[in-house]
């Protein structure tokens, strides 16, 4: 039996992309063999396309960084899952597929109740949110907080966890995408016409407990200047080069070394013990299942349909998540 899969056959735009037809194998020892329901499109997957990261794999490559699917297969010395199984993992790589093999005790077990689409977007998008909020700096109900990047998959988990959290939440987004942030209960500031060092400055002459900044260097200097004294902004953007990993680096560890009483916190996925990372799955599983988090799916995609998918992704013209589907959920 064949399965296919989106395939990265050289760095450039998403004209590279490529279906490849490949035959289903057994899995291995310790390996599931998994049918991909649903597989978001992240900012991470056009990065590794294009190549504006540092240490990444070269093509050809499937890009995919998380899924939800079903277990259909599993090798010998699996315990963890069993065939039937629903189930989702932080990938990386590989997930832009109709099947994949993933390490079983890598997995975490999905409820049934829940849709698929939605739940592919905890995996990575909410997962950070919910990290940096609660793990990385542990808010508390009242804290005074900005959002760069407020109007994307990230950003909008940070919204609704934020609101859910009882924070006060300044977001940087486009005017056309501020009605979200409102919806939200955040402050909107337009970041093509505004200062928002100026604005919060105004707002707030005391300064902002956290900003949590995932448009890589660019707004470091700002964030840290509407912070307090004490305060602490927490980078999760990744670099778009080496030498931007180097002048990022650079200025966190400058930032860091200034005495003014201002923290900078990094923060990856990849540095997250894998049984936190199930923890929280867990946690963010229960909160959708409870109505109290609700992912914006801006538009579904088949699997196969990734070139339009990643299209539409480059354009900017769209809210929230797109997702690719196995066709039967289309």
């Amino acid at each position: 039996m064949k399965y296919k899969s989106i395939v990265v056959t050289q760095r450039g735009g998403p004209e590279v992309l490529q279906i490849v037809e490949k035959e289903l194998r057994p899995p291995l020892p310790g390996e599931a063999r998994i049918k991909i329901l649903a597989a978001p499109i992240v900012q991470d997957d056009i990065a590794v396309r294009v190549g504006n990261r540092p240490f990444l794999t070269r093509p050809p490559f499937i890009p995919g960084y998380s899924f939800v699917g079903v277990v259909d297969a599993t090798g010998r010395d699996v315990s963890q899952v069993a065939v039937g199984d629903r189930v989702a993992a932080l990938t990386n790589y590989g997930s832009h597929a109709e099947y994949i093999y993933w390490d079983a005790e890598k997995l975490v077990r999905v409820p049934e109740t829940l849709d698929p689409a939605e739940a592919a977007t905890l995996i990575l998008n909410y997962l950070v949110a919910y990290q940096v909020l609660q793990r990385v700096v542990q808010v508390n109900p009242g804290d005074k907080v900005l959002i760069v990047g407020a109007s994307g998959g990230v950003g909008i988990a940070f919204l609704q966890l934020g609101q859910l959290a009882g924070l006060k939440m300044y977001g940087l987004a486009s005017p056309g995408k501020h009605h979200l942030l409102a919806e939200y209960g955040a402050i909107p500031i337009d970041y093509h016409t505004q200062d928002f060092v100026q604005v919060i400055g105004q707002a707030e002459p005391e300064g902002l407990d956290f900003v949590f900044n995932g448009m890589a260097e660019e707004c470091l200097g700002g964030g840290m200047a509407v912070l307090r004294r004490g305060g602490a902004l927490v980078h999760y953007g990744g670099p778009q080069s080496f030498s931007g990993f180097l002048l990022l680096l650079a200025r966190i560890i400058g930032y860091t070394l200034l005495p003014n009483g201002k923290t900078v916190k990094g923060y990856g996925t990849h540095r997250v013990d894998i049984n936190l990372l199930k923890e929280d799955w867990v946690k963010l599983f229960k909160l959708l299942e409870e109505g109290k988090i609700k992912p914006k799916i801006a538009r579904k995609f088949p699997i196969l349909e990734a070139v339009k998918a990643n299209q539409l992704f480059e354009s900017g013209k769209f809210t929230g998540n797109l997702v690719l589907l196995a066709p039967e959920l289309l």
